[in-house]
């Protein structure tokens, strides 16, 4: 088994969304460094950045209702819903930058515009919908949002959840008409074509093992080339693991101090597919509902309308489940390689903090289909059995770690940089927001690892992502700026007081 030793500026581990947007960022910025990916399935956005796996249809926090709490005085607080807001502004400022620069072409293949809704039952519920609307509705970036608990003008936007209801509950909804659907699997796909263009090297079905520091501090990467059997070498200057739940297990051969007390713990999930073309054409938009008292916010219910292979479809759920896999191509021991000496009570901690969470994942895991159908019929009175499919999402690995606040092993629900002291490595982990929030977070690591060229890099940045620096809730004159020339990029109805929206599941 023979190997070979090679030297480059920058390795991208994993050929998801986040190598994809931090490897087109890089080419902007640094057009002359080499940059090498790794990714040991046969192509990109294979694993969670796939349409199927589920990421891919719009944190922008129009309709998430677990993006805003209720405070102990019965005020809403919407600093979250803010900021996942103007995180999502960023994307979208960035692809049409692309777009503008014929670097990436037909924007219909990946976002759509499609309305964006909350919905509740039940006085409490409705009372509190209605104080979320009275405080998202004043601010500039959530404008055109509308309220409704009329049962007559709800049949208007969402007939086929109205039909064949019978029950008497207080309803309400509120619906944004300038939401997206965000197809992040074909934006992958994309954005690797454009790299390649680029001359980046990008190596399919090839599994990187380890990652060590050389003398030099360098760091190193071990890679297996599936096909051929042999061990390779590559050593970089600065390296990304964007390897969707693979990262931890990755970030923990490097042995960073800050790779300690961290676990992984992996959530998966399915989701009900419509193969009934009559009933999806009856419905048209993203409809997000409450999560159950005990579940974890990612399981919020949601019936959405997507667009996959340019086609039109349905999906509803997620139902979570549980696998120790961190990848759905992972291995069922994943988990148990994921415990460290220096992690293991921060995992124990967390087993006792989350029993709730453990025991909702154990009777999703044991629901039948028939159940399944109960949870949808909730949102569809008359669904039928026979038109729902059940599709395997992809695997989430949420963080574990102890934080001042929480103590030790807090679960932390959305996405996180880890890196390095000197800013050499870089890995991303958790889930949701994720994929939408994708060049916010690229940001932030070229933020923490290029700290001496951030000074340079700054103008052409701010010619790609106008709003880089700025708080667009501040300067409402720039946001209706960025949604109209957005719009206009990507190809979406300027008539609207756009806000793009796009979501990576949840």
């Amino acid at each position: 088994m023979s190997s070979r030793q090679t030297r480059t500026d920058v390795i991208l581990i994993g050929a998801g969304v986040m190598s994809a947007t931090l490897g087109s960022l890089l080419k902007e910025l640094a057009p002359e460094w080499e940059i090498k990916v790794f990714e040991k399935l046969a192509n990109a956005g294979e694993e969670s950045s796939n349409e199927w796996n589920n990421a891919g249809t719009g944190h922008s926090a129009l309709c998430e209702l677990n993006y805003t709490s209720e405070k102990p005085d019965g005020s809403i607080d919407i600093s979250k819903a803010i900021k996942i807001n103007e995180q999502f502004q960023l994307s979208g400022q960035f692809w049409s930058y692309l777009v503008n620069s014929n670097l990436i072409r037909n924007p219909q293949d990946f976002i759509m515009p499609i309305p964006h809704m909350s919905l509740v039952q039940g006085e409490k519920n409705v009372t509190f919908l209605k104080k979320r609307f009275e405080a998202l509705s004043n601010n500039p970036l959530f404008q055109g949002m509308e309220f409704s608990d009329d049962p007559e003008k709800l049949k208007e936007w969402i007939p086929l959840i109205m039909e064949g209801r019978t029950s008497n509950e207080p309803i309400a909804a509120t619906k944004v008409d300038s939401g997206t659907d965000v197809n992040f699997g074909a934006l992958t796909r994309m954005l690797f074509d454009h790299l390649k263009s680029k001359n980046v090297e990008i190596n399919y079905k090839h599994s990187v093992e380890d990652i060590k520091r050389t003398s030099d501090g360098l760091w190193e990467v071990k890679v297996h080339d599936i096909d051929s059997g042999k061990i390779e070498y590559h050593t970089a200057k600065f390296v990304f693991i964007g390897g969707g739940g693979g990262s931890l297990l990755l970030l923990q051969k490097t042995g960073i101090p800050e790779s300690k007390h961290i676990g992984g713990f992996p959530v998966s999930g399915l989701f009900m597919v419509c193969n009934n073309p009559e009933v999806v054409a009856q419905h048209h938009a993203k409809v997000y509902g409450k999560a159950k008292v005990g579940a974890p916010p990612m399981s919020v219910p949601h019936l959405d309308t997507r667009y996959i292979d340019n086609k039109k479809t349905l999906l509803f759920g997620p139902f979570a489940g549980f696998s120790p896999k961190f990848l759905k191509t992972g291995s069922n021991f994943d988990l148990i390689g994921s415990v460290k000496p220096n992690n293991v009570f921060t995992m124990l901690a967390a087993g006792v903090k989350e029993m709730a969470l453990t025991k909702y994942l154990i009777q999703q895991v044991m629901l039948s289909n028939e159940k399944r159908m109960e949870e949808l019929r909730k949102f569809i009175p008359n669904a039928k059995s026979e038109d729902w499919d059940i599709v395997v999402a992809g695997q989430r690995v949420q963080v574990i770690k102890d934080t001042e606040a929480s103590g030790k092993g807090t679960l932390q629900f959305g996405t996180e940089v880890i890196s390095a002291a000197d800013g050499s490595i870089a890995a991303l982990l958790g889930a949701s927001p994720g994929a939408s929030t994708a060049v916010s977070v690229m940001l932030e690591v070229i933020k923490k690892c290029f700290p001496q060229h951030i000074k340079e890099w700054e103008p052409k940045i701010k010619e790609m992502i106008p709003s880089y620096g700025v708080s667009l809730m501040e300067n409402p004159e720039l946001i209706h700026e960025i949604h109209t020339s957005t719009a206009r990029a990507l190809g979406l109805s300027e008539n609207l007081p756009l806000q793009i929206a796009g979501q990576s599941v949840s």
